[in-house]
């Protein structure tokens, strides 16, 4: 709460950051990591409530780096998004960093498990697909030292944000269920290998499983780098969906069959897929050849773009070519062979001109015979349709491959489809990334530091992931909408869009002398949408905009 002296009138804003806190309280996420970390009785600030500070930061969507969280507080309701005993100067950067300590003492990864393992099953939120998949996480500053075999890498490695000069870590995701519930984070060093960590992430998320007692079997699903045959294809010892290496010549011959060779079935979305049996590696598998209408078109356009600029660059390189002389026929038909080397899908056709002049100084004799003294080139082009027709017969194809063999139990819609939702975990990535997140990338000096605020980072995922889920779910189970950007009523808003929506609710705090002192807060600019999107969210939600007082079902319209 702002300080207030005698006769004065303050605002804190409010805005979204009131459903953020409530989704937090609804999933007791404090509870949860206070009941496994120590906590001093002489710290203001639980490492819990610590951790929901970061995310009302990193959900607040202002860009605002981690070490000005404090500052972040300073113009925002603390008491009502984290509790009334607390004020802004509360949370410091000593407070924030002792509780990232805490974390990384504790096992970022083994926390976040515990945790997130324990929402998920409370909600019901857990199914039997985990879709894996990693990304890099840049990071400025030196890391020369490690402290300690246990703690990650720091380095220069394979940047999938293209920033090669800058070193970075690597962030495994397993994201699962209705909700794609970030269910398993871990940071790896920053020159890690998919092929490698892929199998040890699926490894510590089973034996985590085991250890819970957690019933039934997971299904993996992750991209090519999954297929290996010196571990995932040796060991078998789970269900699991990837897509083939096209590297495989088993798979690059599939992918290259003459259309008219392949007994497609035809699927909705514009899909067809073909099925076959494979041995590689010595393990029995279920492949599916899949075409999708939609990929064609995006590939072939895409060849079309490629094609036209390397027309534009041969013009001039045959330009260039043929004002080159030669001292004979073979250096000229060499040289030309190796600009035909670049150019596989146009063919170069070429004329040899001979170069002549007469012998001496001065006006030639009359009947005087020329000397040959070169050769030049005169070559023109057209696009090679044969080598053409080879690449677009395999636009839009690839394989997916299961070591589930019963196609009626495990139907190849469903293998392609479950294949698709691996586009979820990918999202989770374009959150974390997104330029108003917390971070887009890392400041922090200390590497144990950086694991602990990517458990933090993934937890603001778990949040606005589960909240948008229970938003959508909650609009459908009472057959109520909200509005979209557009102004047309909704069950399936973004909570982004619920988020902007929020923006501009403010807590007014002033002085009344006649009541001794006391101050009187009100919470303004509380339309008859927003209440509804306040009960929307719930008990806790309502008791953070002032909102317990009024009709759950009026504010509904239920």
């Amino acid at each position: 709460m702002p300080e207030v002296s005698e006769g004065q009138i303050q605002t804190a804003s409010l805005d979204h950051l009131g459903l953020v806190a409530a989704i937090c309280q609804d999933l007791k996420i404090a509870q949860r990591i206070d009941n496994r970390l120590p906590c001093d009785s002489q710290r203001k600030v639980s490492p819990g409530r610590a951790v929901v500070a970061m995310i009302l930061n990193g959900l607040g969507f202002t860009n605002r780096r981690l070490y000005l969280t404090d500052q972040f507080f300073e113009s925002k309701a603390i008491e009502r998004l984290l509790g009334s005993d607390l004020e802004a100067k509360n949370i410091t950067n000593h407070t924030l960093a002792h509780a990232l300590d805490d974390i990384a003492e504790y096992g970022s990864s083994k926390l976040f498990a515990e945790v997130v393992f324990g929402i998920a099953m409370e909600n019901n939120l857990l199914d039997d697909k985990n879709h894996l998949d990693t990304t890099s996480i840049l990071v400025h500053g030196a890391y020369e030292v490690t402290e300690g075999p246990k703690t990650v890498a720091v380095v220069h490695g394979f940047s999938k944000d293209h920033r090669p000069d800058l070193k970075q870590i690597v962030l495994s995701l397993v994201v699962n269920g209705p909700s794609s519930i970030p269910l398993w984070m871990e940071a790896l060093d920053g020159n890690s290998s998919d092929k490698a960590s892929f199998h040890e992430t699926i490894k510590n998320v089973e034996n985590f499983r085991a250890q819970i007692d957690l019933k039934g079997k997971f299904k993996w699903i992750a991209d090519s780098a999954l297929y290996t045959k010196d571990k995932l294809l040796k060991s078998n010892d789970y269900l699991w969906v990837t897509r083939v290496p096209e590297s495989i010549k088993e798979a690059k011959n599939l992918v290259e069959k003459l259309d008219e060779e392949i007994a497609w079935i035809k699927g909705g979305g514009g899909y067809k897929t073909s099925e076959y049996k494979s041995f590689y590696g010595g393990i029995e598998q279920r492949w599916l050849l899949v075409f999708s209408e939609e990929a064609y078109k995006r590939e072939k356009n895409t060849l079309e773009k490629k094609l036209k600029r390397e027309e534009e660059e041969l013009k001039q390189v045959l330009w260039h070519f043929g004002k080159k002389k030669f001292h004979c026929e073979q250096d000229a038909r060499k040289a030309l062979e190796e600009v035909k080397k670049g150019y596989k899908l146009h063919v170069i056709k070429e004329q040899l001109t001979l170069v002549d002049k007469h012998s001496g100084q001065g006006r030639p004799k009359k009947n005087t015979e020329k000397v040959i003294i070169g050769y030049r080139v005169d070559a023109i082009f057209e696009r090679n349709q044969e080598e053409i027709g080879k690449l677009l017969n395999k636009k839009g194809r690839f394989i997916l491959a299961t070591n589930e063999l019963d196609s009626q139990k495990y139907k190849n819609e469903q293998v392609l489809e479950e294949y698709k939702e691996q586009q979820n975990v990918e999202g989770g990535f374009r959150f974390l990334k997104d330029p108003w997140f917390m971070v887009d990338s890392i400041f922090l000096k200390l590497p144990k530091r950086i694991e602990a605020l990517m458990m933090v980072m993934t937890l603001c995922l778990l949040v606005y992931n589960v909240g948008q889920y229970k938003l959508r779910k909650r609009l459908k189970e009472n057959n109520i909408t909200l509005p979209n950007q557009l102004g047309k009523e909704v069950s399936n808003p973004t909570l982004k869009w619920i988020f902007q929506i929020m923006e501009g609710i403010d807590v007014v705090y002033f002085y009344n002398e006649s009541l001794s002192g006391t101050i009187r807060e009100v919470i303004t600019n509380l339309s008859k949408l927003r209440k509804k999107i306040v009960w929307i969210f719930g008990k806790n939600a309502a008791w953070i905009y002032g909102l317990y007082y009024e009709s759950e079902a009026s504010c509904l319209g239920i």
